[in-house]
């Protein structure tokens, strides 16, 4: 299987360059509309709401920058056109774990984890340990909380929605 360097679901980029673009259109202007009216009115040392017009400002523009670079250099992956007997980019996987409790995950790009139901971004350690496996394959996941053991059950490709 070849690495990618950006991949992303096409559902989790029309998701975030959505954002972006509400973001970018509507919510910036309206929060620079308020700081300049807040301005207006004096000194701005004092003013409550020119104080957080410039926080939430700040909070845009960061998000911004962020989406900006997710969406940069992408390659996107339609999740209805990949099929396979693997565990690869946008696949959806059913896990049993050693206590026997049944765990799912969609391994999807990074910063789209938010908009797929049990995501898990491809880079995250639990991914990394699915990646290639087959069903029926045994996987041991290795994890900052610790390590766990789990069966590969089922491998599902398509979008799913959150």
């Amino acid at each position: 299987m070849a690495v990618l360097s950006k991949p992303v679901t096409k559902l989790g980029h029309s998701k975030m360059a959505d954002e972006h673009e509400f973001l970018a259109r509507t919510e910036r202007p309206k929060v620079l509309e308020g700081i300049q009216i807040a301005a207006a009115e004096g000194d701005r040392s004092e003013n409550a709401e020119y104080i957080y017009g410039r926080k939430r400002l700040r909070e845009l523009d960061r998000r911004l920058r962020y989406l900006d670079a997710l969406l940069k250099d992408t390659q996107i992956i339609d999740q209805n056109k990949i099929s396979g007997e693997r565990v690869i980019f946008g696949s959806t996987v059913v896990v049993l774990t050693e206590q026997g409790e049944k765990k799912r995950y969609t391994i999807v790009g990074e910063g789209e984890t938010e908009f797929h139901q049990s995501a898990v971004s491809w880079k995250s350690p639990v991914a990394k340990a699915l990646l290639g496996k087959k069903v029926g394959d045994s996987v041991t996941i290795y994890r900052p909380a610790g390590d766990i053991e789990v069966e590969i059950e089922e491998i599902s490709f398509g979008t799913f929605e959150a």
